[in-house]
Protein backbone atom coordinates (compact mmCIF):
# COMPACT_ATOMS: atom_id res chain seq x y z
CA UNK A 1 0.00 0.00 0.00
CA UNK A 2 1.58 3.61 -0.79
CA UNK A 3 -1.15 5.85 1.00
CA UNK A 4 -3.39 4.57 3.84
CA UNK A 5 -6.81 6.57 4.86
CA UNK A 6 -4.14 9.27 6.57
CA UNK A 7 -2.04 10.10 4.13
CA UNK A 8 -5.24 10.03 1.70
CA UNK A 9 -6.70 12.43 3.92
CA UNK A 10 -3.19 14.83 4.23
CA UNK A 11 -3.80 15.27 0.33
CA UNK A 12 -7.75 15.32 -0.39
CA UNK A 13 -9.63 17.76 1.53
CA UNK A 14 -12.59 15.23 1.41
CA UNK A 15 -14.05 13.86 4.73
CA UNK A 16 -17.04 11.43 6.12
CA UNK A 17 -19.31 11.03 4.49
CA UNK A 18 -17.84 12.33 1.42
CA UNK A 19 -14.19 10.75 1.31
CA UNK A 20 -14.95 7.42 -0.83
CA UNK A 21 -11.20 6.23 -1.16
CA UNK A 22 -9.77 4.29 1.25
CA UNK A 23 -6.05 3.62 0.14
CA UNK A 24 -3.57 4.17 -2.75
CA UNK A 25 -1.98 1.34 -4.04
CA UNK A 26 0.07 2.43 -6.88
CA UNK A 27 1.26 5.11 -8.31
CA UNK A 28 3.41 4.95 -11.30
CA UNK A 29 4.81 6.40 -14.62
CA UNK A 30 5.08 3.74 -17.56
CA UNK A 31 6.02 5.05 -21.15
CA UNK A 32 5.55 8.51 -20.29
CA UNK A 33 1.53 7.79 -19.08
CA UNK A 34 0.57 8.35 -15.50
CA UNK A 35 -1.42 5.97 -13.59
CA UNK A 36 -2.97 5.97 -10.21
CA UNK A 37 -4.62 2.36 -8.42
CA UNK A 38 -7.04 2.90 -5.52
CA UNK A 39 -9.84 1.04 -3.77
CA UNK A 40 -12.59 1.51 -1.74
CA UNK A 41 -14.32 -1.24 0.43
CA UNK A 42 -17.63 -0.80 -0.05
CA UNK A 43 -19.96 -1.53 3.48
CA UNK A 44 -23.14 -2.03 4.18
CA UNK A 45 -23.13 1.00 6.80
CA UNK A 46 -22.11 3.39 4.04
CA UNK A 47 -24.84 6.28 4.60
CA UNK A 48 -26.20 6.82 1.10
CA UNK A 49 -27.62 3.61 1.47
CA UNK A 50 -29.93 4.93 4.17
CA UNK A 51 -31.25 6.29 0.83
CA UNK A 52 -30.44 4.97 -2.34
CA UNK A 53 -32.95 2.02 -2.75
CA UNK A 54 -32.56 1.03 0.96
CA UNK A 55 -34.80 -2.23 0.11
CA UNK A 56 -31.91 -3.48 -2.34
CA UNK A 57 -28.13 -1.89 -1.44
CA UNK A 58 -26.82 -0.26 -4.54
CA UNK A 59 -24.10 1.95 -4.74
CA UNK A 60 -25.28 5.51 -6.56
CA UNK A 61 -23.12 5.63 -9.79
CA UNK A 62 -22.11 9.13 -9.41
CA UNK A 63 -20.50 8.57 -6.01
CA UNK A 64 -18.43 5.48 -8.15
CA UNK A 65 -17.82 8.00 -10.73
CA UNK A 66 -16.55 10.62 -7.92
CA UNK A 67 -14.10 8.35 -5.91
CA UNK A 68 -12.73 7.37 -9.69
CA UNK A 69 -12.28 11.63 -9.69
CA UNK A 70 -10.54 11.53 -5.88
CA UNK A 71 -8.13 8.92 -6.64
CA UNK A 72 -7.60 10.89 -9.86
CA UNK A 73 -6.62 14.01 -7.38
CA UNK A 74 -5.05 11.63 -5.28
CA UNK A 75 -2.13 11.41 -8.04
CA UNK A 76 -2.25 15.36 -8.99
CA UNK A 77 -1.94 16.29 -5.44
CA UNK A 78 1.06 13.84 -4.76
CA UNK A 79 3.18 16.12 -7.81
CA UNK A 80 5.67 18.52 -5.70
CA UNK A 81 3.81 21.04 -8.14
CA UNK A 82 0.48 20.75 -6.86
CA UNK A 83 1.07 20.03 -3.04
CA UNK A 84 -1.31 21.80 -1.21
CA UNK A 85 -3.69 22.82 -3.96
CA UNK A 86 -7.35 21.82 -4.29
CA UNK A 87 -8.41 19.84 -7.37
CA UNK A 88 -12.25 20.11 -8.90
CA UNK A 89 -13.78 17.52 -10.73
CA UNK A 90 -15.26 19.93 -13.85
CA UNK A 91 -16.40 17.21 -16.54
CA UNK A 92 -17.50 14.09 -16.85
CA UNK A 93 -17.36 12.41 -21.00
CA UNK A 94 -18.34 8.92 -22.26
CA UNK A 95 -19.41 7.56 -18.50
CA UNK A 96 -20.48 4.06 -19.01
CA UNK A 97 -21.95 1.85 -15.80
CA UNK A 98 -21.71 -1.59 -16.69
CA UNK A 99 -22.35 -3.31 -13.49
CA UNK A 100 -23.92 -2.43 -9.86
CA UNK A 101 -21.72 -2.09 -6.75
CA UNK A 102 -23.43 -3.44 -3.58
CA UNK A 103 -22.12 -3.65 0.06
CA UNK A 104 -18.95 -6.10 0.75
CA UNK A 105 -17.99 -5.05 -2.81
CA UNK A 106 -14.29 -3.89 -2.95
CA UNK A 107 -13.65 -1.58 -5.76
CA UNK A 108 -10.48 -0.87 -7.70
CA UNK A 109 -10.30 2.62 -9.14
CA UNK A 110 -7.07 2.68 -12.14
CA UNK A 111 -6.95 5.90 -13.42
CA UNK A 112 -4.64 7.19 -16.32
CA UNK A 113 -3.86 10.82 -16.36
CA UNK A 114 -3.06 13.09 -19.48
CA UNK A 115 -0.90 16.39 -19.19
CA UNK A 116 -1.89 19.31 -17.30
CA UNK A 117 -1.84 22.33 -18.99
CA UNK A 118 -2.72 25.86 -17.35
CA UNK A 119 -4.03 23.79 -14.54
CA UNK A 120 -6.66 21.87 -16.46
CA UNK A 121 -6.29 18.28 -17.42
CA UNK A 122 -8.35 14.78 -18.13
CA UNK A 123 -8.00 11.47 -17.35
CA UNK A 124 -9.45 8.38 -18.21
CA UNK A 125 -10.56 6.09 -15.32
CA UNK A 126 -12.30 2.57 -14.60
CA UNK A 127 -13.64 1.22 -11.60
CA UNK A 128 -13.07 -2.57 -10.85
CA UNK A 129 -15.13 -5.29 -8.88
CA UNK A 130 -13.66 -8.64 -8.63
CA UNK A 131 -11.21 -8.01 -12.42
CA UNK A 132 -14.52 -6.75 -13.86
CA UNK A 133 -15.28 -2.98 -15.05
CA UNK A 134 -18.01 -1.80 -13.27
CA UNK A 135 -17.94 2.00 -14.48
CA UNK A 136 -15.72 3.92 -17.11
CA UNK A 137 -15.66 7.57 -17.70
CA UNK A 138 -13.17 10.42 -19.19
CA UNK A 139 -12.58 12.53 -16.48
CA UNK A 140 -11.56 16.41 -16.69
CA UNK A 141 -10.47 18.65 -13.53
CA UNK A 142 -9.24 21.92 -12.92
CA UNK A 143 -6.46 23.06 -9.99
CA UNK A 144 -6.71 25.98 -7.86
Amino acid sequence: MLYNIEQIKALLPHRYPFLLIDRVEEIKEVEGKKYIVAKKCVSANEPFFQGHFPEYNVMPGVLILEAMAQAGACYVLSLDEYKGKLVFFTGADGVKWRSQVVPGDVITFEVELGEIRHNMGKGHGKAYVDGKVACEATISFAVK
